[in-house]
């Protein structure tokens, strides 16, 4: 070997121009390479399971009043209104008190045209007058026929029976019973004279119609001139309304809420007139008739109503809101996490979503439970489920009163603050 040769020889070691294995990079760019594919794999892998694991939206349980409310429609009405007409048949002749005016109790609204009755007053009196003259005839008369049997009896008594004769004494015995009967027919005449008279004095006392109560006219259907047939039809010339300061709201409360509405609860209502002012009212009566419309049954129902300001007027439309129930201190949910159930609570498999590559490419087979359905009655839901670590866990509660978005629970496990599950979002693997 030549120098040359035994110097390159020195420079490689032994065994010649050959590296060892350790020493080759190709080997580790390979090695380098291999634990990069796997960590992206891992990677790729949790960030697949992360995205397709459930996500759940929860509220906290919290303690806090509980309002339960019913609303219903009505109309406000006088607490007493009463409708003026007139009995008699005549042409109106004054009118003497317009729309809201005050009245008094026995003021004369409308006098009617009474010329023909006083007529009949004055006719009445004569024939009770011509009544009496013949009852005081007759009893003249009877007075006299009795002197004339007792002095034929005495006459009779005196002659021992001689004198008068047999039918002598039957004539004027039954004169003297004649004039008995006269009596009674005059005073007869005289009662009925006395009827006519009282009853002539009666319409027209009724010619002038008064008012029944102190109050308040609503309206006026009456005009100096206007004809008033009575006997055709009930006719009606005023409306009066007793006070409004007092009034009453009538709603109309509909068959699904009636079984929460008392007497006694409390109320609050508004109008168009005044939209952002609440009136406060009270249930004095509910109706067990029902009120049919449109095949929609509902029950009527008073509110009383305080309108001290006579802000409120008869007429208007109201919207009650009628309140049921009232819990100042109470552990409640919302709606939604009583009708929640986890999307793989059915099958007894925890709802999570760790599943390994190979098993995600099998599709799993169905639940043997089902979802409950959004609409489910929350009144039967004996459980709600709570955010657990990141897990889901059932706790046991049973449901009172609620308002639609809230609902009254009590259970030995629901602690406020716990983090109640409203909903549930499964990812999409990516």
């Amino acid at each position: 070997m030549s120098p040359p040769d035994t110097a390159l020889d020195d420079l490689l070691g032994p065994g010649g121009g050959r590296r060892r294995w350790w020493r080759r990079p190709a080997l580790w760019i390979g090695a380098v390479l291999v634990v990069l594919a796997a960590a992206a794999l891992w990677w790729w892998q949790g960030q697949r399971q992360a995205a397709t694991a459930p996500q759940f939206q929860t509220q906290p349980a919290a303690r806090g009043p509980l309002v339960v409310t019913v609303t219903a429609s009505g109309t406000l009405q006088p607490t007493t209104q009463v409708e003026i007409g007139s009995e008699l048949s005549g042409t109106v002749a004054l009118v003497l008190a317009d729309v809201n005016d005050r009245v008094r109790k026995g003021q004369v609204l409308v006098a009617l045209d009474d010329a023909r009755l006083r007529d009949q007053v004055t006719a009445s009196r004569a024939a009770l007058a011509i009544a009496e003259a013949a009852l005081k005839q007759a009893a003249a008369g009877a007075a006299e026929a009795r002197d004339t049997l007792a002095r034929l009896r005495d006459v009779r008594e005196r002659s021992g029976g001689q004198v008068p004769s047999q039918s002598e004494m039957a004539g004027a015995e039954a004169a003297a019973a004649r004039a008995e009967a006269g009596i009674a027919s005059a005073r007869a005449n005289v009662e009925q004279a006395r009827a006519t008279l009282s009853s002539h004095e009666t319409n027209l006392a009724k010619a002038s119609i008064r008012s029944p109560i102190d109050g308040i006219v609503l309206a006026r259907k009456a005009e100096p001139g206007n004809a008033v047939a009575a006997s055709l039809q009930a006719v009606t010339l005023f409306t009066l309304a007793e006070d409004l300061k007092q009034m009453k709201l009538q709603v109309h409360v509909d068959e699904a809420d009636v079984g929460q509405v008392r007497e006694g609860q409390r109320a609050s209502f508004t109008v168009a007139a005044y939209p952002t002012r609440r009136y406060p009212a009270r249930i004095v009566r509910l109706g067990f008739g029902p009120t049919t419309k449109d095949n929609v049954v509902t029950y009527l129902a008073d509110l009383t109503v305080d309108n001290e300001d006579l802000s409120l007027r008869p007429g208007m439309t109201a919207t009650a809101t009628i309140t049921t129930v009232e819990r100042q201190d109470a552990l409640l949910v919302p709606n939604a996490a009583l009708r929640f159930t986890p999307a793989a609570a059915g099958n007894g498999e925890a709802p999570s979503g760790n599943r390994s590559i190979v098993s995600s490419m099998f599709p799993r087979m169905p639940g043997s439970g089902s979802r409950r359905a959004a609409g489910t009655d929350t009144a039967q839901v004996r459980q709600v489920w709570v955010l657990d670590g990141a897990q889901p866990r059932a706790v046991a509660v049973t449901p009172g009163v609620s308002d639609g978005r809230l609902t009254e629970v009590t259970g030995a496990d629901l602690q406020p603050g716990m983090a109640v599950i409203v909903g549930q979002a499964m990812g999409s693997p990516t």
